[in-house]
């Protein structure tokens, strides 16, 4: 079930998710998407359009999930500290909250339209937790 959907307008390549703690440094290189305990940094298109983001929960009713059409580029566990989930930009200038439920560890599964430079819409899959 979609529970959330923003538009983000993108300064800089990066898209951060993760817990509401401090935002650790994440090197993307040449990859879409990577992780680590706590947050996930996905390579979106920047200051050309807004971004737009969709955050679903599972279980997924027909018709209401993430587009199947959309490359996997992230998928595991991360922690979220108090079960919340933030979204936004790697400067920090813009940043939406979601709580997602209790405090804990959660699969995530991220998406996109088109991996790399040029994804434009991205899907966000929250999980139970672990």
């Amino acid at each position: 079930m979609q529970v959330a959907g923003v538009d983000f307008q993108m300064n800089h390549p990066v898209l951060a998710l993760g817990s509401t703690d401090w935002l650790p440094a994440l090197e993307l290189r040449d990859e879409a998407a990577i992780g680590c305990d706590t947050h996930v940094v996905v390579r979106v298109q920047a200051q050309v359009r807004l971004v737009k983001v969709r955050l679903f929960s599972e279980p997924f009713d027909e018709g209401s999930g993430p587009d199947p059409s959309f490359s996997t580029v992230f998928e595991g566990p991360i922690s979220l500290a108090d079960g919340r989930l933030v979204i936004g930009d790697v400067m920090g200038v813009t940043r939406f909250v979601n709580l997602v439920g209790e405090a804990g560890r959660r699969r995530i599964r991220v998406a996109v339209d088109a991996p790399g430079w040029n994804a434009a819409a991205v899907d966000i899959s929250v999980g139970a937790r672990l």
